[in-house]
């Protein structure tokens, strides 16, 4: 529920809305990527706001905090934010007395190198006295995530490492080759010289191809052989000691990743792969199942579209989107679709800055406006203009001919006017903004629009204040995934559930 005070204005100037600090919490969770620089927001603020209101959160409603962590983690595919979450809660659980958080931390790691980020943060903030739920939590999830390959691919050169968890945490092998890995390990760390079990036959393997010279390393090309000794595609290259050719790279195609085949559709063009490789490769991409299975975020599709120069990628990579949008639901009736290109919507929604915050809000624009039986996109920002459908448009072309038409603004917030301009009747409007508004008349955004219309505003960037009330017919989601719009039909059908987990 927002908390309406005159005194509140957004970065613009606009009335803003305070939330509910489970609301303020899962907007700025679903967008914040710990340490990052906002448009309006220091990374240091922003931090310091994300720890307390976890710890608020974790101790007034712990069975809600015990159910977002995980889905932090595995539905909205954070990684960094799920970790501090669990950690910090953990620690305001365990000053509270309230069970549970061995549980979140275990759930929150779901990747390898996550338990030594995770006793990396802790000793980074409160040294080594770690309470047991906390250790064990990281151990249990030790257990269930550390075996010969991960070993092989995370363990190296970092500062907490796979060794030093043991030592901290003490988790329990699962069976008696898990028990020889983790005695491995600790030799590693600790420079024994000690010969590798028997039983861990894929390390073996890979000190036998470590052994060969590297002038012989390029001979080579057996894909099984590669698999076996649990070599990725990061790990071919370093090892060959040079880039990897179109042998190479068919050599470990096989074996690698879902997001690793995403990410690296540049570098099979450019080293020359063959068609019928790069078809392997088209074929796995749109295979519904590791679409699913990958859980790769759907802009992450528009990265590799717009970083891949081969026209060949193109429709395997539109398939795979659609694959992704499943849970995008088809809204019956008429729906106005406002995207927000103003110029703090440039601010990065990616790491690596491959993508920014109107990227996404455009590829779930157009998205929704395919899926919908009637819809009118708008971009506003200053100003608004109509996107024009364009029958039988692929999303990624769309998202291109958005960009290329003009589209992105980068000027000021007026969402109040865009409001006012393009409503007209609609069943439901649909805002994708980081609701930074400017100053209106009107103390929200969203009075043009009639009471019993639901508007739905997608939050890009997690800040405090939000441009209108959360309450009644109006509502406020964060972070882009399906899971987020398939809430829509659900809350139209008066399901009460407000939290995608």
């Amino acid at each position: 529920m927002s908390r309406f005070n005159a005194t509140l204005r957004t970065a613009e100037g606009a009335t803003g809305f305070a939330r509910d600090p489970r609301n303020e919490l899962f907007l700025l969770a679903v967008s914040n990527m710990v340490g990052q620089q906002t448009f309006y927001e220091c990374a240091e603020a922003r931090d310091a706001r994300f720890r307390e209101l976890i710890t608020l959160a974790a101790v007034t409603d712990p069975e809600w905090f015990g159910r977002f962590v995980p889905w932090l983690r595995t539905g909205a595919m954070l990684r960094t934010a799920s970790v501090v979450a669990a950690l910090e809660g953990a620690r305001a659980q365990v000053a509270a007395g309230i069970p549970g958080s061995r549980a979140t931390v275990d759930a929150a790691l779901q990747r390898a190198d996550e338990p030594g980020e995770a006793v990396a943060y802790w000793l980074g903030r409160y040294g080594r006295a770690m309470p047991k739920p906390v250790k064990r939590g990281i151990a249990d999830a030790a257990v269930r995530l550390y075996d010969q390959r991960s070993l092989l691919k995370y363990d190296a050169e970092r500062a907490v490492r796979f060794a030093d968890v043991l030592d901290l945490t003490h988790p329990v092998a699962r069976d008696p080759r898990q028990a020889d890995l983790f005695r491995h390990a600790l030799d590693r760390r600790h420079q024994r010289d000690n010969p590798i079990p028997e039983s861990l036959t894929t390390l073996t393997r890979r000190r036998e191809l470590m052994a060969l010279p590297v002038a012989r390393r390029r001979e080579v090309t057996d894909a099984a052989v590669l698999a076996e000794a649990g070599m990725t595609w990061e790990s071919l290259a370093g090892w060959r000691q040079g880039p990897l050719d179109a042998a190479a790279w068919e050599s470990i195609i096989p074996s690698m990743g879902y997001f690793a085949l995403l990410r690296n559709l540049r570098n099979f063009d450019a080293a020359g792969v063959s068609d019928e490789a790069a078809e392997a490769v088209a074929r796995r991409l749109t295979d519904p199942a590791e679409v699913a299975r990958s859980r790769v975020l759907p802009m992450r599709y528009l990265s590799a579209f717009n970083a891949a120069p081969s026209l060949r990628w193109a429709y395997p990579l539109e398939k795979a989107l659609q694959a992704a949008l499943a849970h995008v639901p088809a809204l019956a009736g008429r729906t106005l679709i406002l995207i927000d290109t103003s110029g703090s919507m440039r601010a990065e929604f990616s790491r690596d800055g491959s993508l920014r915050c109107w990227d996404a809000a455009v590829v779930f624009g157009l998205a929704l406006a395919a899926r919908a039986e009637a819809a009118t996109t708008v971009a506003f920002s200053n100003e608004s203009m109509v996107f024009p459908p364009a029958r039988g448009e692929s999303v990624l072309a769309g998202v291109r001919r958005f960009k290329e038409g003009g589209y992105f603004m980068g000027m000021g917030t007026d969402t109040g006017a865009a409001v006012e301009t393009h409503y007209d009747g609609h069943d439901r409007v649909v805002i994708l903004t980081d609701e930074q508004a400017h100053y209106y008349a009107d103390e929200d955004v969203t009075r043009a629009i009639p009471p019993q219309i639901p508007v739905y505003t997608w939050n890009l960037a997690g800040y405090r204040l939000g441009h209108a009330p959360d309450e009644g017919n109006r509502h406020t989601f964060g972070g882009l995934s399906d899971a987020g719009f398939a809430m829509i039909p659900l809350l139209e059908a008066g399901a009460e559930q407000r939290w995608p987990f």
